[in-house]
């Protein structure tokens, strides 16, 4: 990325299932990409989908590791981070200043891995070799949060988050103990995510 043109970073919140979508553009073009956008609030015509090809689902653009997605003068470049799905990816800037994990790493937690491919060493491993690998002033923006919390850094989840400073033993018997509730909306989202969202477009 080059230092002297400028990226434009919006983070949108949907309430009702604390997700965070980013609009990242670059100032000279124009061109934007959009992150983890939200079906019911974010339909916005004419784009093109992309997800990873480990997903099992059907895009456009059929995303694998080290594949770099260009806006203007713009990147990002992708890195398989599965555990929560198969499919999570995490998107990583040019000067990697900036990384969107998705639901692999979230502030002070991460996502859940007992539905839908979950594995927990799965995610331990791609968290700790994907993300927690970048350097230490890279910006951590999660597609979820739910207390309000809207940035980390690698730094900070690397000392303070409680379930990745584990083993990874400890980080498996966590995960396996967690009994939460089945998410909200899950039996619509799943066979929506499969689509990319585009069934009802």
């Amino acid at each position: 990325m080059c230092v002297c043109v400028c990226v434009y970073n919006v983070c949108l919140f949907e309430a009702e299932s604390s997700t965070y979508s980013y609009l990242l553009a670059d100032a000279g073009s124009g061109e934007a990409v959009l992150i983890d956008p939200v079906l019911e609030t974010q339909r916005v015509f004419g784009l093109k989908s992309a997800i990873s090809v480990h997903s099992g689902a059907s895009a456009d653009i059929m995303l694998s590791e080290g594949d770099t997605i260009k806006f203007g003068q713009q990147s990002l470049t992708v890195r398989e981070t599965p555990g929560h799905t198969d499919g999570c990816v995490t998107f990583v800037t040019g000067d990697q200043t900036m990384a969107f994990t998705g639901d692999a790493l979230l502030i002070r937690g991460c996502g859940r891995t007992d539905f839908q491919q979950g594995c927990s060493k799965k995610l331990y491993e791609s968290v700790h070799q994907q993300i927690f690998t970048l350097p230490g002033h890279c910006l951590i923006y999660p597609a979820h949060d739910y207390k309000g919390q809207t940035v980390s850094s690698v730094d900070e989840e690397k000392k303070f988050n409680p379930r990745l400073t584990k083993s990874l033993q400890e980080f498996v018997k966590i995960m396996d103990n967690l009994n939460l509730p089945k998410p909200a909306k899950i039996d619509i989202a799943v066979p929506a995510n499969l689509v990319c969202g585009l069934h009802e477009v």
